[in-house]
């Protein structure tokens, strides 16, 4: 049986040489590949090239995806416009972390799920996705925030993707904004399956400046009971 894989590239802050262009295409004879992109898919074999190594390189942008589930988007950022510390605080193993290419940042955002029937246009994602970029450069956290949601929405479909002991896990600073988000967070909250009741209820902070913190429990026990209209 065959399988389904897309890779997608996008430089945003500088354009590759012809050089780099031409180390990019060493790695596939078959993609599309601009001073600004690379884009291929692959139904039989896999991509000759690491995705980490080349957003550390090149490229400032990567979405991938695969019908077996895997869904992933990684941004890079100069490392003075996004603290690590800050993306820190929404870490989840697994499926939101932060790592640093020299004078860069990368957000690196995975879901997992079964298998995923690609009936559509998948070149269409990161173009929708990567506005979320600019967003983090600029002090929205938003982004952090739905990928963190998101990933605890994952224990409702896979009863073990956490343990036990995380129900006690309070949930990270909630980013002012979450009852309006931007086109670029909404595409990526979809991207990252987050349950459209688990938000719903994640959004309702409580009008207080400080609001009280939230663990994982009590949002996934909302989300339930608003699912059921409890």
């Amino acid at each position: 049986m065959s399988e389904y894989q897309y890779y997608e590239f996008l430089a945003i802050d500088r354009p590759l040489s012809r050089a780099e262009q031409a180390e990019v295409r060493s790695l596939s004879t078959r993609a599309t590949i601009t001073a600004t992109s690379f884009a291929n898919d692959y139904h039989w074999g896999d991509f000759k090239g690491d995705p980490c190594l080349l957003v550390e390189r090149y490229y400032d942008a990567h979405l991938y995806l695969a019908d077996w589930g895997t869904r992933r988007v990684m941004l890079r950022l100069p490392g003075d416009l996004l603290d690590p510390g800050v993306v820190e605080d929404y870490h989840v193993d697994g499926y939101l972390h932060t790592g640093c290419a020299g004078e860069f940042v990368v957000v690196d955002f995975l879901s997992e799920d079964d298998a995923d029937e690609i009936d559509y246009d998948p070149d269409t994602l990161l173009p929708e996705i990567v506005g979320v970029r600019a967003e983090l450069a600029g002090g929205d956290l938003r982004p952090l925030y739905l990928a963190w949601l998101a990933a605890y929405g994952n224990w409702e479909r896979d009863e073990d993707a956490f343990d036990r002991a995380a129900d006690d896990d309070l949930e990270p600073p909630v980013p002012p904004g979450l009852g309006s988000l931007t086109t670029a967070q909404r595409a990526l909250a979809d991207f990252l399956r987050l349950d459209d009741d688990l938000f719903a209820i994640a959004a309702r902070a409580p009008a207080v400046p400080v609001p009280a913190r939230r663990t994982v429990a009590e949002l996934l026990d909302g989300a339930a009971r608003r699912r059921t209209g409890g």
